[in-house]
């Protein structure tokens, strides 16, 4: 290994550590650019403003509109408890069977429907919690439970709004369906493996003795021990909360509007709908827009900052031995496309900071490989959702000082439901391209 591809491996190294320590992304992101900076040799005040700045800022400019709508329309379905009407409905028709990988259904709706992960993690948190422990499941798997439905099929399947799904979009010029039939397949087998895994662990680790009280877990404070249900709850009929969600895809995927336009048509119908049931009336209104807004510009903010940190890592020449080495080993163009997206989500923690870089630097190479570019969309939406999942993404790290767990405690299942399962996905979906299904 030479040492330029080094500086790559402990940068990533430093990044995982450092992440483990709660570092916030604000302070990685810059932090961890000037020590690749340093070592690669690079001006650090011109890196800073100049590569690490541009590809920082045009992300925001990009995306932010899609982070801010997304996390208003998150903010309707907290406060008006819609997102809690559809998770009581789906367990009803479960007979309370199968919570954790409900659990999973419901955050992908949401997610697939247009709310950012990042809000879904704290719209859903209060209301899995409830249910593992009306259940007794143990808290070890909640986090994979929670963010598996955020960023797996939900963010990578034809026809979702996902930023995953738009950053190919508008990069290729290609449609949110594109690869339709092996986007489905993808889909399929995403869903099926982590719904199996899910419920397997529930019941494995139920049998271990692991349940939802356990000293072995960092404890809980006491206000998210008691049960926050009321018979005398007044929440929207889950077919009323459905149809804002089912409304964003129709505005997105058969009229083709933006996705901003989609999602602000979906934040109006669901307000218009379930007004009634938002505290407080006019001011309970104002509070979710000022909380949507502060919660997109913290979302927007972190990923916008390790993007930055990819913006330095592409100009090394370190990045360009990895890349160049990939493409002298004489593989498949489609493995090329999985494999360079992959590796630039793993760079800086975040599948949609990775597809930025991956298009940014290699769009031109993709483009001129003679590959149908639906299948560089799909496939690049699919591998991204790899190794971004490792221990120093920032989703996951919020989720877990969200649940007051650690990456002991719940990063196996996150590992197996996020990495291993959208993996073996790969394995399906790009034979199924190579046919030209």
């Amino acid at each position: 290994m030479s040492f330029d591809v080094f500086i790559l491996v402990l940068a990533i190294i430093l990044f995982t550590v450092l992440a483990y320590k709660r570092i916030s992304a604000v302070i990685l992101g810059p932090l961890v650019s000037i020590v690749v900076i340093l070592l690669a040799r690079l001006p650090v005040f011109q890196t800073l403003t100049g590569a690490y700045m541009t590809s920082a800022s045009n992300y925001f400019k990009s995306y932010f509109f899609i982070f801010l709508v997304g996390a208003i329309f998150g903010s309707v379905y907290e406060e008006t408890k819609a997102a809690k009407s559809i998770a009581s409905a789906l367990l009803k028709i479960s007979k309370g069977k199968f919570t954790a990988a409900i659990i999973m259904c419901i955050t992908g709706i949401l997610t697939f429907g247009g709310i950012s992960g990042f809000v879904v993690y704290f719209v859903m948190y209060p209301i899995a919690l409830q249910l593992f422990r009306k259940n007794d499941l143990s808290r070890k798997i909640l986090p994979a439970a929670i963010s598996a439905g955020c960023w797996t099929w939900s963010m990578n399947s034809p026809g979702s709004p996902s930023i995953q799904n738009v950053i190919p979009m508008r990069s290729l010029g290609t449609s949110a369906t594109a690869a339709f039939i092996p986007g489905m397949a993808g889909l399929v087998v995403q869903f099926v493996l982590i719904f199996l895994w899910l419920e397997y662990r529930s019941r494995s680790l139920k049998k271990k003795g692991y349940l939802f009280h356990d000293d072995r877990l960092t404890p809980l404070p006491p206000h998210l021990l008691e049960d926050n249900d009321s018979k005398d709850e007044k929440v929207p009929h889950p077919l009323i909360a459905c149809i804002p969600v089912a409304l964003i895809l129709v505005c997105f995927n058969i009229f083709h509007w933006q996705v901003e336009f989609a999602v602000a048509m979906g934040i109006l119908s669901s307000i218009i709908l379930m007004y009634k049931f938002i505290p407080s009336g006019i001011s309970g209104l104002i509070k979710i827009f000022n909380t949507g807004g502060s919660n997109s510009c913290s979302a927007i903010l972190n990923t916008a900052l390790v993007v930055g940190f990819g913006g330095v890592v592409k100009i090394t020449s370190g990045f360009s031995t990895v890349i160049g080495g990939l493409q002298n080993l004489n593989i498949s163009p489609l493995w090329f496309v999985a494999i360079t997206t992959a590796i630039c989500a793993g760079v800086c923690g975040s599948a949609s900071g990775g597809l930025g870089i991956a298009y940014d630097a290699l769009k031109d190479t993709f483009i001129s490989m003679g590959i149908n570019l639906e299948y560089v969309h799909r496939i690049s939406a699919i591998a991204a959702g790899t190794l971004d999942s490792l221990p120093h993404q920032g989703g996951q790290i919020t989720l877990l000082v969200l649940t007051n767990l650690s990456h002991k405690d719940a990063y196996y299942d996150v590992f197996i439901t996020q990495l291993l399962i959208p993996t073996i996905t790969l394995f399906v979906v790009i034979p199924m391209c190579a046919l030209g299904l």
